[in-house]
């Protein structure tokens, strides 16, 4: 359940998507290395009014998690309208990669596995994909096989792909996407060696 939000003044409310936005740079570019005070500084703010919006640098990763993980969700859903499933299934994970190759927040992504809010947001993003897989495969544009779960861990392989290699192309990730749902298509389509994942 989402928990209660007191209305943010205008002037707070800027400020905190600015350290939002801020954040997501630095951890993007440091990593678990980024600093409250660095955070601050990029936000153009002081160090304190990072610790009027987040008591610790926990709860700040949990709200740059949390609000990634709500856009997804919000595509996800918006995408289950779709006349075309599997047209809708292969724009979701488009938009995913390239959300993830824009800030690749790998480390973000673990450090706040275990908060709560984060960890209901997930469950949505979860039941949105498995919603997508669900009506591509009941179409016949996906193979029999398939799950959501299945397809929720593989969001971020594309970007995860290019990682190996030193400097390569801005778009390289969508060969790789590309790869993945020619996968999951029927045509051609051999068993699967192991059973899908359960969902924790």
């Amino acid at each position: 359940m989402t928990p209660p939000v007191r209305p943010l003044r205008s002037d707070a409310a800027r400020n905190r998507e600015s350290l939002l936005s801020a954040a997501e740079d630095e951890f993007a570019e440091r990593g678990p290395e980024a600093s409250v005070a660095d955070i601050a500084r990029r936000a153009g703010v002081a160090k304190g009014t990072v610790f009027r919006h987040f008591a610790t640098k926990e709860e700040l990763i949990a709200a740059v998690v949390a609000r990634y993980v709500t856009e997804l969700r919000d595509v996800a859903r918006r995408l289950l309208s779709s006349a075309e499933p599997g047209a809708a299934l292969l724009e979701f994970l488009t938009v995913a990669a390239d959300q993830r190759q824009q800030r690749d927040l790998t480390f973000v992504m673990s450090a706040s596995a275990e908060d709560p809010f984060v960890q209901h947001l997930r469950d949505e993003l979860h039941a949105g994909v498995v919603a997508l897989v669900d009506r591509a495969r009941d179409c016949g544009a996906v193979r029999q096989d398939i799950t959501g779960t299945d397809v929720f861990v593989l969001i971020c392989a594309p970007v995860h792909a290019v990682e190996y290699l030193s400097d390569p192309p801005p778009d390289l990730w969508r060969r790789y996407l590309a790869l993945i749902f020619d996968g999951l298509r029927p045509e051609g389509a051999h068993p699967l060696p192991q059973p899908p994942p359960n969902w924790p």
